[in-house]
């Protein structure tokens, strides 16, 4: 059985935690939003969570997983995120179910998945992702390279460009961890400076880290562990 009321006392514990960073630098809480991450997580426990908090939003690591919950979960009005790794063979599945793709890091992604959202008549917003870290290991385009991208999504008529994402450096080292999140905001400026568009989101903070997001700027911060406990 889901303890819906833990759930739900955890995410007012988080966006006290929120409102308490932002407060610390000047900035409005309303300006971030909290993106719950339920990836393995069963579909009743996000339901726990929108029953016992009111949140609609819900992010997934892989389509698969996002579209059975989506199927799941129907009639709760929930909107889901997809905030990992797409390949193009599972564009379909994305383009269906998700209302946001926050890790876009190749063109040719991007093009598999405007083909399909196209086909359904329909648009995306979407985030690209940028590996700040310099870690060979973690997805997205270097921060040298997302210009390009950025430059060629305009051929994309479905997909709608809105900001940028990143996974920071999985570290107890706040400067260096700070230094990430730095990095997309550099970015950010660069993307602003070239196409004179907003860029505005700031998809940047994790579980152990998002109260540091907060405080360099991030607009969304993805929540699972802290929300769902341990997987």
């Amino acid at each position: 059985m889901t303890d819906a009321a833990g759930l739900a006392a955890r995410v007012e514990a988080i966006q006290q935690r929120v409102v308490t960073a932002a407060q610390r630098v000047g900035r409005d809480p309303s300006e971030i939003a909290l993106l719950p991450v339920s990836k393995t997580r069963p579909a009743e426990a996000v339901a726990a969570v929108v029953g016992g908090t009111g949140l609609a939003r819900f992010a997934e690591n892989r389509p698969q997983e996002l579209a059975a919950k989506a199927r799941e979960l129907e009639e709760r009005g929930i909107e889901w995120v997809l905030i990992g790794p797409l390949q193009t063979n599972k564009a379909g599945l994305a383009a269906q179910f998700a209302c946001q793709f926050q890790a876009l890091d190749d063109l040719r992604t991007a093009e598999a998945l405007d083909r399909r959202l196209q086909a359904l008549g329909r648009g995306m917003d979407v985030l690209i992702e940028v590996n700040t870290s310099g870690e060979a290991a973690k997805h997205g385009v270097a921060t040298e390279d997302a210009l390009e991208l950025a430059r060629g999504l305009k051929q994309c008529s479905s997909l709608r460009p809105r900001g940028l994402m990143t996974v920071a450096l999985n570290s107890p080292d706040e400067t260096a961890v700070r230094a990430c999140f730095r990095r997309l905001r550099e970015v950010q400026a660069q993307l602003r400076d070239a196409s004179g568009e907003l860029w505005d989101e700031l998809s940047m903070g994790m579980s152990g880290d998002f109260e540091w997001a907060v405080e360099e700027g991030s607009t969304i911060v993805r929540i699972g562990t802290a929300i769902f406990g341990s997987r």
